[in-house]
This record gives C-alpha cells, structure tokens and sequence, in this order.
C-alpha cells in the first residue's frame, strides 16, 4: 500500500479527528495498556499487511474485504474481527502524532462498522462472542481520538451484545474480556449501569474461574497466565474508571500466581496440560515455598526444588469432568529428571475442527491406564484418595469410573535417585492397560522382557512393566503411526516414541531415568529398583 497523504477534507469525512496535526497528542491509558497484541506492528498494519498466529502475513489492501479467512482457520478469523491490530495504529500515533495513522484506523474501523451489522455481517466471526470483546476496547481507545456519530453508536451497540448475560461467558476467559470491554465501553461514554453491571459479573466470574487455592478452573494452566495478565487489566481500568476493585477479584488474583509457577516445570516452561502447549513460559511470579502441592482443581504437582533446571518434577490429572480447555486426561502423569523431559503430554495443536486436534483431547492422547474390553465414558471425575508425603518420596492413589468399573493409579515418585513408579488395576475382573508417552528427542534403543530403554545418544531412561511379581513382556513401541504424536507448540505435530503395554491383572511401571541397567527386584511385597545413584525399594502396592 502507498503511504497515505491525509487532506483536511478527508479528516472531516472520516468523522472527525479530536487532535490537529499540530498538537501534541496525549498518551492514554485505553490506547497504551497491554491489550495490544504483539504483532503486526504499526508499520506492516500501514503497508497493508498483517500476520497472526505466527502464520505468513496476508495483505490486506486498502478496502478491507472482511470475509478474509486465507487459512481458514477459525483463530485467525478471530483475531482479524477483533480489530485489536486496528487499535495499534492509534497507540502509534499517540507515540508519534503523525495524523497518517490515526486516519488509517479510522478508516478500518468505519469501513468495519459499515460492512458489519449485527444482521448481515461479512463474517460470523464478526459478532461472535470473543471478537466482540476484544474489539470493543480497540474502539474505546479509537474514541479517544475520533469523535464522531458511527462510533458513538457502534460502541453503544457493542455494549448492548456485551450486557446480554444469554452471550456471557460464566466463568471463562472469554468473559472476563467480555467484563473488561463492557466497564470500558460504560466508563468511556459516562453509563454507570453498564459499569455496575460489567463489575458484579466480573466478581461471579472470577469466584467461578479461579478457586480459593488460587487454580484456574479451566483445566488448561497456560490460560493462567492470560486470566492473569487480564485481570490486571481489569483492575487498572477500574481504578482508571474510579470504581473499587473488590477484594475477592485481587485476592484470588494474587493466588493464581502459586498456582502458575506450580504448574511450571524446572526448565521455565508451562507443562503442557489440557489445551496448552510446551512453550508458554512464565515470568515475574515468586516461587512458592511448598516443593509439593495438591490442588482440589485436579492438580498434583511435586518437585526437588526451586529455580534449578536439573531438578525432577512430576504432575498427575484427577478432578471434575471435562470442560472448557480440559482432555481427556485424568490419572495421566508427567515426568521431568536428569534436566529433561522424560514423560509427555501430547499439548495442544489447535482450535481447528480437525480430526488430530479431536484426537489430542482423547485418552490415548494422555500418560493413562485403559480398561481392556470396556468403554471409555467421557468427562467423568476422578478422586485423588490417597496421599504421603516424605522428604524424598510422595505417593498418591486415584480412582475413577471413567470405564464403567474402577478403574484405579498408585503413583509413587522417588527423588536423589530417581525413579517413577505406578500401579494400575482395574475393578469386575477387568484386565488393564497402558499407554506412555515419552520425550521427541527419545527414540528406541531396545525392547525385551518387559523392558523397553529409549535414548537420544547421550541420555536413556529405561521403563519396565510387572503382572504381579513376575515380567510383563510384550510391549508395543510406536514413533509417528497412530499413537506417535506431540504438539508442543500450535499447529505443530511432531513424531514422538510411544510405549504401549500388553494388558494385565496389576501392571507395576517403572520409569528410570538416567540408565539403560534397572535391575528389578520383587519379592516379599517390596520392589528393588537399581537406578542411576543407587537403589530404591518400595512396597510393590505402593501403599
């Protein structure tokens, strides 16, 4: 796109620009906060070009064609409606009062306005729930520049959609940025109603999404760190407004930072649980002083220690039944020692009504115990039991009826000489089974005996199964194929090494990392495992 030369008159058409070229322009909290996203940047917006979702960018050209979708993929539709890449051309111009881009922004939200009622829009991403929310504070930040009758009435409309409680979002992200763009509409044009209103649901929602212990309730911990950074938004933009923050929305604000650094694994990053990926890493949280914590949300979380990359740390899956961000993944295990992932989740690929993302959301897609010849019920809760903590060893019982009978895991991990071990059984006689899915960089060394050794060179961790006391043989590797699958990062699907076990009364798993020699033991009620630093013996039960 050529660069804009902008006449009065086409000022004056556009709606009419609060601010003379001359003047100095003044910073305002709508246009400054960190709503913005990174990218495009005002330069690329001005050229014609923008890029979401670190896909390739797409022109745009002058007259915007709203229908947009080259990737068709339904992120990016959303993204594009929400016109928050709009907004940062007026944060560019509050920096550096070239009048250029101001008019620029006008243009695209009026052309947007123009081309999108309510009834006929040129996309039903346009006034679907989150878009509205996340424009409407782009048009609130536009208005402090433009004054002018469409966004006046484009504002007021967006209000209207965002206080109708049938299009809310109860506990949910989505609604929080529904709350922060009604208080934000309702402060900017002077109606208390609509900020009483954005206030008194924010505070519901809040008690709804995150729980007294500071977990987020929607069952996929990176989104931590998004309700986080939005609910400051919130408070600020009350302040701003003049309105006080209630006390529970700071309080359990300030809890859901435990909460983050528990759910973050010893190299800095997030594990990838429910719809989060491996690479979203935290930062400005206080480590807590607990190494183990069990949150009633359906969370066990455990460590060696703080801020130390080669120390080990595990999580477990239980809780309520599936919702919002979760998988299917209860009783599933993660395992982090030696400085490394061992143990995986398979992450998040995307939003896209494909058959892999489906697939990722699935037990098979998750560290768990099957039920041989029975069917899997899907969002059934899951009981933690059992727990024992010592210095150097915790041990948890979980059981569900996720396959009709109980189904339950014994979850033991030892630290200094690491080992993982777990106890799956199955109630009604069933026989059960096994799925573990380990690190990318792991592939298979061997394979006999009832033990499988997978390295990358340098690195091995051996996993061996028991029926009982006695070897269980047979177990099935797969890299890629059906089961062979992570996605650390979205839209990524790489090939990991999976270990499938062959079914069983009582299959006793040991995960040691570090050594390709596990010696086992059994005998008497107690395992001996000979790891990398010596040996550990344990109840074969594990309570």
């Amino acid at each position: 796109m050529r660069r804009l030369a902008i006449p009065l008159a086409l000022l004056l058409a556009l709606g009419g620009l609060i601010h003379p070229a001359s003047a100095a322009v003044k910073r305002t909290p709508e246009c400054q906060g960190d709503w913005l996203p990174a990218t495009p940047t005002a330069g690329e917006v001005m050229k014609g070009e923008i890029s979401f979702l670190d896909l390739p960018p797409v022109k745009v050209g002058q007259d915007v064609n709203w229908r947009t979708n080259p990737y068709n993929n339904r992120s990016w539709a959303m993204v594009f409606h929400s016109l928050r890449w709009m907004g940062r051309l007026v944060a560019e111009y509050e920096g550096n009062g070239e009048e250029r881009y101001l008019a620029r922004a006008t243009e695209i939200a009026k052309d947007w306005v123009k081309d999108n009622p309510r009834r006929g829009a040129a996309s039903p991403y346009a006034w679907a729930e989150h878009p509205i929310a996340l424009r409407a504070p782009a048009l609130v930040c536009l208005s402090k520049h433009v004054d002018a009758p469409w966004l006046k009435a484009s504002l007021a409309e967006h209000a209207r959609v965002l206080g109708d409680d049938r299009l809310y979002e109860w506990g949910h992200n989505h609604g929080i940025d529904q709350d922060i763009a009604l208080l934000g509409i309702g402060c900017r044009l002077g109606d208390r109603r609509w900020q009483d209103h954005a206030i008194k649901r924010l505070t519901k929602t809040v008690r709804l999404d995150i729980d007294s212990q500071g977990a987020l309730m929607e069952q996929a911990p990176r989104y931590a760190i998004y309700v986080h950074d939005r609910l400051k938004v919130a408070m600020d933009n009350l302040k701003d407004c003049g309105r006080k923050v209630p006390g529970e929305i700071s309080d359990r604000w300030g809890r859901l930072g435990g909460f983050i650094m528990h759910s973050t694994r010893p190299n800095g990053y997030m594990v990838p649980i429910g719809d989060g990926g491996a690479d979203h890493e935290p930062t400005g949280f206080a480590s807590p002083s607990e190494k183990t914590k069990v949150f009633r949300a359906g969370y066990v979380y455990g460590r060696t220690s703080w801020n130390k990359p080669e120390s080990a740390f595990y999580s477990i899956r239980f809780g309520p039944g599936t919702k919002f961000h979760g998988h299917e993944d209860h009783l599933g295990v993660t395992y982090y020692a030696h400085g490394r992932d061992v143990l995986v989740d398979t992450g998040f690929h995307s939003y896209e009504s494909t058959r892999y993302r489906y697939w990722t959301m699935s037990p098979e897609a998750h560290n768990v115990p099957t039920v041989v010849g029975a069917r899997f019920r899907p969002r059934t809760a899951t009981k933690l039991t059992r727990t024992s903590y010592d210095k150097d060893r915790q041990r948890y019982r979980l059981t569900d009826k996720a396959y009709g009978v109980s189904r339950t895991r014994s979850v033991l991990v030892n630290h200094d000489q690491d080992v993982m071990a777990v106890l799956d059984t199955a109630g009604g006689g069933k026989k059960v089974g096994n799925i573990w899915r380990f690190d990318s960089a792991l592939k298979e060394v061997s394979n006999g005996g009832g033990k499988v050794v997978l390295g990358d060179g340098k690195f091995k961790v051996s996993l061996v199964q028991l029926d009982g006391c006695a070897p269980l043989g047979g177990q099935k590797v797969e890299r890629g194929g059906k089961l062979g699958w992570v996605s650390p990062t979205y839209m990524a699907k790489n090939p990991a090494t999976v270990v499938v076990s062959p079914a069983g009364r009582s299959i006793l798993t040991m995960i040691v990392p570090g050594t390709d020699q596990p010696k086992v033991s059994c005998g008497g009620g107690k395992v001996t495992v000979q790891t990398a630093d010596g040996p550990v013996t344990f109840k074969a039960s594990i309570f």
